[in-house]
C-alpha cells in the first residue's frame, strides 16, 4: 500500500538505473516491514536544474547534483520504529544501488490512514482495519 515518488535530477541516471531505484525502494518496504513483493506503487520523476532545488548544506549535509527527494506515502498506523526502518533502509539501499552519497538522498514520510486507500474499483479495502503486514 505504501506509495512512492522519487524526485530526480534530469539525465542524471540511466533507464536501469531508474529501473534499479524502483526495485530497491520496493525492497526497502520488503526488507524494513515485510511489506509483500507485489506492493508496489512507484513514481520516478526527473526534474530539470531549474525545477528541483535542495539546499547544498541545510541540516549539516554535503549535497552534489546527485541530491533527489523521494516521498513515501504510508499507512499512518506506522510506529516510528518502522519509520525510522524504512529511512535507514531505503537510504542504504538507494547509495549501494545508484553510488550516490548518503547525504544526498532526502526522504519525507506522508502518512496517509488507512481508510483513504482505494487499490481500484472505487473501493476502500483497508476502511475496516490494518493491513496484515
Amino acid at each position: 500500500m505504501p506509495v512512492f515518488n522519487a524526485h530526480i535530477p534530469a539525465n542524471r541516471f540511466s533507464p536501469e538505473q531508474k529501473r534499479l531505484l524502483a526495485n530497491v525502494l520496493n525492497q526497502s518496504l520488503v526488507q524494513a516491514l515485510g511489506i509483500p513483493e507485489g506492493d508496489r506503487f512507484i513514481m520516478i520523476t526527473e526534474h530539470g536544474e531549474d525545477e528541483l532545488f535542495l539546499d547544498p548544506q541545510f541540516m549539516g549535509m554535503q549535497r552534489s547534483s546527485d541530491a533527489m527527494i523521494i516521498v513515501l506515502m504510508l499507512g499512518a498506523h506506522r510506529p516510528l520504529e518502522n519509520k525510522r526502518a524504512v529511512t535507514a533502509t531505503i537510504n542504504k539501499l538507494v547509495v549501494e544501488a545508484l553510488g550516490v552519497s548518503p547525504d544526498d538522498v532526502f526522504i519525507a514520510l506522508v502518512p496517509i490512514p488507512n481508510e483513504n486507500w482505494s487499490f481500484g474499483r472505487g473501493e476502500l479495502q483497508l476502511a475496516e482495519g490494518n493491513p496484515p503486514w
